[in-house]
C-alpha cells in the first residue's frame, strides 16, 4: 500500500508571500489538516473526541521545506505511519503535487493521545489502536522515509 493521501488543497493567495511563494507556516497548516485527517482515519473523528474525551496533541514536529510552492499549484499529502506504541504515533507528512513522487516538504511529527479530562496521556482504546496496526501493517513495506530523524545543527 502506498502512504495514505489524507489532504488535498490548491495554494490560496493568503498563503503566499511576497515573492509568490507559500509561507514557511502554511506548509505546517496544510501539515495540520493532514494530521487531522489522519485522526478521523483512525477513528478520532470530533464525534468521537467528543464522546470519549480523548485526542491527539503533537509533541514534536520537524519540518524541511524542500522546494518552491507557488500561488495556485494543487498539493496532496502523503502520510505513513513511521511507528506507534500504545499512546504514541510517529508519523511522516510529505507534501506533492498530485501523480508526483518528489517531496516539496517533508513534516516528521510525534503525537501523543490524550484524555483531555487531565490532560495527560491515555492508551489508544482498542477500536483505534487496532486501526493504526492495520494501517502500519499495510504500510510495512515502505521504504523509510529520506526525511526523519534529522537533528538541526551546524558542521562542526
Amino acid at each position: 500500500m502506498p502512504a495514505l493521501t489524507t489532504y488535498k488543497t490548491p495554494i490560496l493567495a493568503d498563503w503566499v508571500d511576497y515573492n509568490g511563494h507559500l509561507r514557511d507556516a502554511f506548509y505546517l497548516l496544510i501539515f495540520s489538516y493532514a494530521t487531522d485527517a489522519f485522526m478521523d482515519h483512525l477513528g478520532l473523528n470530533s464525534d468521537n473526541r467528543e464522546a470519549s474525551g480523548n485526542s491527539l496533541f503533537t509533541l514534536e514536529c520537524h519540518l524541511n521545506y524542500l522546494h518552491e510552492v507557488k500561488l495556485g499549484e494543487e498539493v496532496e499529502v502523503h502520510t505513513q505511519i513511521v511507528g506507534h506504541d500504545r499512546k504514541r504515533v510517529h508519523l511522516y507528512h510529505s507534501l506533492h503535487k498530485p501523480g508526483s513522487d518528489d517531496a516539496l516538504a517533508a513534516s516528521e511529527q510525534m503525537l501523543l493521545h490524550v484524555d483531555l479530562a487531565g490532560p495527560r496521556s491515555a492508551p489508544f482504546s482498542e477500536a483505534v489502536l487496532n486501526t493504526l496496526q492495520a494501517l502500519a501493517k499495510e504500510q510495512n513495506d515502505l521504504p523509510k522515509p529520506v526525511w526523519i530523524g534529522r537533528v538541526i545543527a551546524l558542521p562542526a
